[in-house]
């Protein structure tokens, strides 16, 4: 079992944030975030920041822009972690560690990204940085073509599953309208999601607007320490297993059709947390597109593969279903800045289990999963969380 816990977050409004630039998004969340745990900033011993930039922000080096409003951090140890659209889950780990290996009590995570000061077309192009250059940095609509081009080879194989996707796409706007920090804030209903219209227009055929994640500027962050300092104090959450798994970074190594990367990562966590996937309340997961959530179902053992279509069209996933998945809107409606997606995940899931999520609070809320993924789930990170105290 894990012994590291969450004991304070903060979580800005994601979309577009005309006048922040990364520090004013940074400096933002950082103090919130400390504050909500009650301790002084100075108890903060290392600071972890989550940041894929490529070329979004012109300023590339972030790790010590918290110190511009929190002097008390200055002289610590700080640093930057990258890992594509992993990048939070990133420096959640590197912090986890650095806890875990005593080298500090309390670590202080933000996950970042300013997005919208490039042209759609020139995020398309920074974001293809995270895929195999070598094949992939010219297909057509970008990052939308890749997970296009895995619709298409999935509905060839199973079936067009256009209806299934058009429920996520659904589901998740329902579920950001109860997301005060969401970027789109509209349940736009199944008929509109699932019909091409001029205002929902195909982007990668099958894959339509509704279909792909936003465009956004935003930041999270948490505060971590070890379990023992986290049971004096309230609403902790305890990490009960944290796992990464790597997957060949070539679409064309792997099949398609089949996330097995974020498979083992979900098997993987559920065998460090002792137990099953029916075991948890609710989970967070990385629907960058809504053909990756459906994989996603299947990846975490939730439906067989090739039947993740029945999740969504049965209702399992609604916040009323048998395992309700991405109550926040996820990053369909809250929006995916890309540095802070990791983050902000945990910051949600956090806030859930402590009774503190407003108008998407479930009713049941003990235990978690999260998945958090980079790139064509090459990294994969699968954080199993429960109520501490």
């Amino acid at each position: 079992m894990s012994d590291i816990s969450i004991v304070g977050w903060s979580h800005s409004e994601f979309g577009k944030c005309f006048d922040d630039d990364i520090e004013s998004l940074i400096t933002g969340v950082a103090s919130s975030a400390i504050e909500k745990t009650g301790i002084d900033p100075a108890e903060i011993d290392g600071v972890f920041i989550g940041n894929f930039n490529n070329g979004l922000s012109r300023q590339n080096f972030p790790s010590s822009l918290p110190m511009q409003s929190i002097p008390e951090l200055n002289m610590k140890p700080a640093v930057r972690c990258e890992n594509a659209c992993a990048s939070g889950s990133a420096a959640v780990y590197a912090a986890r560690d650095f806890i875990a290996a005593k080298r500090g009590r309390f670590a202080l995570v933000i996950g970042v990204e300013k997005m919208t000061g490039l042209s759609t077309a020139q995020v398309g192009d920074v974001l293809l940085g995270a895929s195999y250059c070598e094949e992939e940095h010219d297909i057509q609509g970008g990052f939308a073509g890749l997970f296009g081009t895995i619709a298409q080879s999935y509905f060839q194989k199973y079936g067009d599953q256009s209806d299934a996707l058009a429920m996520i796409a659904a589901k998740n706007h329902k579920n950001g309208v109860d997301n005060p920090y969401a970027q789109m804030r509209r349940d736009f209903g199944f008929d509109f999601c699932r019909n091409v219209s001029e205002k929902n227009p195909y982007v990668a055929a099958p894959l339509k607007r509704t279909d792909c994640s936003l465009i956004s500027d935003g930041a999270a962050a948490i505060v971590i320490t070890d379990e023992q300092t986290a049971e004096t104090m309230p609403n902790a959450a305890r990490f009960r297993a944290a796992v990464q798994v790597n997957d060949y970074l070539p679409l064309s190594k792997r099949d398609p059709t089949y996330l097995a990367g974020a498979a083992r990562a979900w098997s993987s966590a559920l065998d460090q947390a002792g137990l099953s996937l029916n075991d948890l309340d609710f989970i967070e997961t990385h629907d960058c597109f809504t053909i990756a959530e459906l994989l996603e179902y299947e990846a975490m053992g939730l439906t067989p593969r090739g039947q993740g279509a029945i999740a969504a069209l049965e209702g399992w996933t609604a916040p009323d279903g048998r395992m309700p998945v991405n109550r926040s809107g996820g990053l369909k409606a809250k929006g995916h800045p890309i540095g802070a997606t990791g983050v902000s995940m945990l910051a949600i899931t956090a806030m859930q289990l402590a009774g503190e999520a407003g108008d998407m609070q479930l009713p049941k809320a003990d235990i978690a999963g999260v998945f958090n993924m980079g790139g064509v789930a090459v990294a994969n990170y699968v954080s199993i969380l429960e109520r501490q105290n």
